[in-house]
């Protein structure tokens, strides 16, 4: 239960770590964030307050997912109207947030009244292939596969849930490229990194990764020059943090949360990775116990646990 805990924890961490504030998110890269890091005492000294630190929609709504899978519901159908319900609510609380574009975009024709179409929406193919990484990742975590398998295992998948979306989604051919692409920059860096064969259990990282050689890669991953924002590279820059963090805090921060392009959603990602993995006791304190919505954060990731152990 305290790893499903410190999940929800730990993504609201990492979400307002990257977040920070609208402008920083968008313009400071990760050298500049480090050393204003170090000015201030480190991530040791500081203490995430909800006024100075707050969390951004992607915590928000983060929450309002598990806050439907929570309820008792009978049917996959029940459950997709109940998320639509919250996701709406969730957004008519963003205001002051600036939220991404693409939150309010994703949520715009969501009809909450409508007892047929409330969770139909137009199929976004990009972020569904990132939501479902994210979540086979946050599965392998769960059962304790080596961190170096996950890539692998990912892309085994891929291909199964495109012969389900063929079958389901109407001019499914549309989106092939994009499916390609997603498959394609995966397999790419799983080379890169050397983990793409079965044999292959180590990652390998460059000799030189500081700070500034990755807003490089980061950049070089991204299909728009902004490290993060799409569905294959979000996960992408997490997973790469966790594996080559060593189960270091502070690194993994370094990696995820402070760089120059989506660090908020990377951070989100990689902190609760983190929290599944390893836990909260190689969390400075000051980063969650002031943290917004952590006891609501606690609570939702507490029930998950049950559930997760209820007879199916």
């Amino acid at each position: 239960m305290d790893k499903f805990k410190a999940a929800l924890v730990l993504a609201g961490v990492g979400d307002a770590l990257g977040y920070r504030n609208f402008s920083r998110e968008n313009n400071a890269l990760g050298a500049k964030i480090q050393q204003e890091l170090k000015e201030i005492g480190g991530l040791e000294n500081l203490v995430l307050s909800p006024d100075k630190w707050p969390v951004s929609d992607n915590t928000l709504m983060h929450m309002a997912t598990a806050e439907a899978v929570i309820t008792d519901y009978w049917c996959l159908e029940d459950l997709y109207r109940e998320l639509v319900k919250r996701y709406v609510d969730a957004v008519d609380k963003l205001s002051g947030r600036r939220p991404d574009p693409a939150t309010i975009e994703g949520c715009r024709e969501l009809k909450p009244d409508n007892h047929l179409l409330a969770w139909h929406t137009p199929f976004n193919e990009k972020g569904f292939l990132g939501s479902l990484c994210t979540a086979l990742f946050v599965a392998y975590a769960i059962q304790g596969k080596p961190l170096a398998q996950w890539g692998r295992e990912m892309m085994k998948v891929v291909p199964m849930a495109e012969e389900y979306c063929k079958k389901t989604i109407r001019h499914m051919a549309e989106y092939q490229e994009h499916w390609f692409y997603f498959e394609a920059k995966w397999q790419f860096y799983l080379e890169e990194r050397e983990i793409n064969e079965e044999n292959q259990n180590q990652p390998v990282f460059p000799a030189n990764y500081d700070a500034e050689e990755r807003e490089k890669t980061y950049r070089r991953w991204s299909s728009e020059g902004r490290g993060g924002r799409r569905g294959h590279d979000a996960p992408m820059i997490a997973y790469d943090a966790l594996m080559g963090c060593g189960g270091d805090w502070t690194e993994l921060c370094n990696r995820s949360m402070f760089h120059g392009g989506e660090s908020a959603a990377t951070g989100s990602i990689a902190g609760c990775l983190f929290g599944l993995v390893y836990g909260l006791s190689k969390v400075p304190k000051g980063l969650y116990q002031d943290l917004e919505q952590r006891e609501r954060l606690e609570f939702l990731g507490e029930n998950l646990y049950r559930l997760s152990m209820e007879e199916k």
